[in-house]
């Protein structure tokens, strides 16, 4: 929950209208107001909100705060609102209070919101969507004693650095090399008997995937049948199609996008030619002219509706708010933070020792982090393509 000095200032109940349903809760004596506003002036909002916040006249009662980062200005606004408001969801019932800060998704806003957040005495941090920002915030959070659990930060070198730096961060986010092990963990075990081929596009992106995928299969005594680079982006692939049913392959791993794959699937069937397709998370781009084959394969990050136990859902739509992007992402990591803020209160355990041992029950399932910050399980995950949407492969 907001500080009730921004609701008391405020005298309203936020309600946000638009083509994406959202809402700010608010507390406060005298909400007796609504306002409809559109969605593109909620960040505008929530930044008045955090000005306030951060008045010399505010002071806060007794009990642990809890800072919320997110850009809320900005071309990374409409992310930062949706992880906004799945945090503040997650505080709702909780007695803390929060302090909502802009980031801006920039170097300058991480280090302007980490000072602005240790002078405050937070107790801990939930956000940050961007690598610049949170490593300029970092140093100074750590330096305070303040844990910091980011919903959003993929890079890699921000917990393989904790060692070196101290840093107290910790990763909801999966690591960015997290969809390569995925794809080499499942496909490793699945095709070991199949006669595979592995292609990708040219670019950084799926050349590491293919790149990483064939280096993983050779280490395990195993060899496509046939590796090639395509080019991408063209209306039709029956050439690399081609190419593949006379290499012998049954299964292919492409490196590449949804276009390509749906087209690729498509000019196989025409040379009647039966090819089981897979890719990375890629696939969840909008839909082409041409869509993907029933029955393409998918390593992916799966929706909030599927993780997530209904009665969070349910609570979600009760408040006009769609779970997508970052709104589950954020409603976690408050879940977390409130779960270890109320250990902390009954026992002698720091927040960092919690953090970095406990095993947290959260909506989306059971959550812990090892000891450079990360997450023990990878939640990357296999889904086969239904024609309409992706199922879960179990």
């Amino acid at each position: 929950m907001l500080h009730p000095f921004c609701c008391e200032a405020l005298n309203m109940t936020l309600v946000v209208a638009g083509p994406l349903p959202r809402s700010v809760p608010a507390t406060g004596a005298n909400m007796n107001m609504e306002i409809a506003l559109p969605v593109n002036t909620v960040a505008a909002l929530l930044l008045a909100i955090s000005a306030l916040l951060f008045s010399p006249a505010v002071s806060f009662a007794d009990g642990p705060v809890v800072g919320i980062v997110t850009p809320l200005s900005g071309p990374n606004s409409r992310l930062g609102e949706q992880l906004g408001i799945g945090a503040e969801k997650a505080f709702e019932r909780s007695g803390m209070q929060t302090i909502l800060s802009d980031d801006a998704c920039s170097a300058e806003g991480g280090e302007k919101t980490a000072r602005q957040l240790a002078s405050a005495g937070v107790s801990l941090v939930i956000g940050y969507l961007c690598t610049a920002s949170v490593e300029h915030a970092l140093p100074i959070l750590s330096e305070a004693g303040i844990p910091v659990i980011t919903p959003g930060v993929r890079t890699d070198s921000i917990t393989d650095r904790r060692s070196r730096t101290g840093w107290l961060v910790y990763r909801l986010a999966p690591r960015a090399d997290a969809e390569r092990k995925a794809i080499a963990d499942i496909f490793i075990e699945q095709w070991a008997d199949k006669f595979f081929a592995i292609v990708d596009d040219g670019t950084i992106y799926g050349r590491e995937l293919a790149e990483s995928f064939r280096l993983s299969v050779e280490q395990e005594g195993l060899k496509p049948v046939f590796t090639d680079t395509y080019r991408p982006q063209f209306d039709n692939q029956i050439g690399l199609a081609g190419r593949l049913k006379n290499a012998g392959a049954t299964h292919v791993f492409v490196g590449g996008n949804r276009d390509d794959v749906a087209i690729l699937a498509r000019d196989a069937g025409v040379i009647e030619y039966p090819l089981v397709i897979a890719a990375g998370e890629t696939l969840r781009a909008a839909r082409g002219e041409v869509d993907l084959a029933p029955g393409t394969l998918m390593i992916g990050l799966p929706e909030a509706s599927d993780i997530a136990t209904t009665s969070v859902l349910q609570s979600f739509q009760s408040d006009g708010v769609v779970p997508e992007g970052y709104v589950l992402g954020g409603y976690l990591a408050g879940e977390i933070a409130v779960k270890a803020l109320q250990i902390k209160q009954q026992s002698q355990r720091s927040l960092t020792e919690i953090l970095s041992g406990e095993l947290f029950e959260t909506s989306a399932g059971k959550i812990r982090f090892n000891e450079s910050g990360d997450r023990t399980d990878n939640p990357y995950r296999l889904f086969r393509y239904d024609g309409e949407n992706f199922v879960e492969v179990r």
